[in-house]
């Protein structure tokens, strides 16, 4: 993959039966519904046959609601008419498709905020202690050396996709060269899942982005009472 492409924004989808798919945003407006005329078709029938368009304008990305039947939500709000996206920003579907808009640096406009707070996420760590929180549940028993280390990568990472060499650099330091198979890194990154769903089984933390790497996908978190 070139250093181009992985600059390039897109748009990923998390639903079970189109997991982790991902679309390349590109210089044209992209229209994303039911209608077999679309550029992205979703087989849903909660979606209408036109739902929303994404487009560029002076290097930023919009996203504009074709007053579709059951609505569209950025980041748990409904989208009236148009509005820009920010990298990292949750695009729910008649609340039955849940697309996300990852950003680059060319084309994502800059926050003043980092968006991955170190402790305004769902999930959470203590890097002295080596736990790890959802919601101020800890994960226990603890999670393997591996398995934290992965989790704390990809946490320290924000929004930023990590690849395959970066997790091997920093989950296996010890190992030369392709010491370290495919197959052992999807293993580790299912056991990693399996272990934050034991918390939070209606979220996926932990998404795989075909061709680059793995992010984290890390809510706000729960306000105490």
């Amino acid at each position: 993959m070139s250093e181009s492409s992985l600059d390039r924004p897109m748009l990923i989808i998390h639903t079970d039966k189109m997991a982790d798919t991902q679309w390349m945003l590109g210089d044209n407006s992209m229209i994303i519904g039911r209608g077999e005329d679309c550029d992205i078709v979703l087989p849903e029938r909660q979606v209408s046959r036109h739902h929303i368009r994404v487009y560029p304008e002076n290097d930023v990305y919009f996203i504009q609601d074709l007053d579709s039947r059951n609505g569209t939500w950025v980041n748990g709000v409904q989208l009236k008419g148009t509005q820009p996206l920010y990298d990292g920003d949750q695009i729910s579907l008649a609340l039955a498709i849940r697309l996300q808009f990852i950003g680059s640096g060319a084309t994502a406009p800059r926050q003043s905020v980092v968006p991955a707070d170190l402790s305004g996420g769902r999930l959470r760590i203590e890097p002295e202690s080596r736990r790890v929180f959802i919601n101020n549940t800890e994960i226990d028993p603890p999670l393997s050396p591996p398995q934290y280390r992965l989790i704390e990568l990809l946490f320290n990472s924000g929004e930023k996709i990590c690849t395959r060499d970066k997790v091997v650099e920093t989950v296996w330091p010890d190992v030369i060269g392709d010491g370290v198979s495919e197959q052992a890194i999807d293993a580790l990154v299912r056991r990693l899942r399996d272990r934050l769903a034991e918390i939070d089984p209606e979220w996926q933390y932990i998404i795989t982005v075909r061709g680059h790497g793995f992010r984290l996908n890390n809510p706000p978190g729960v306000d105490p009472a």
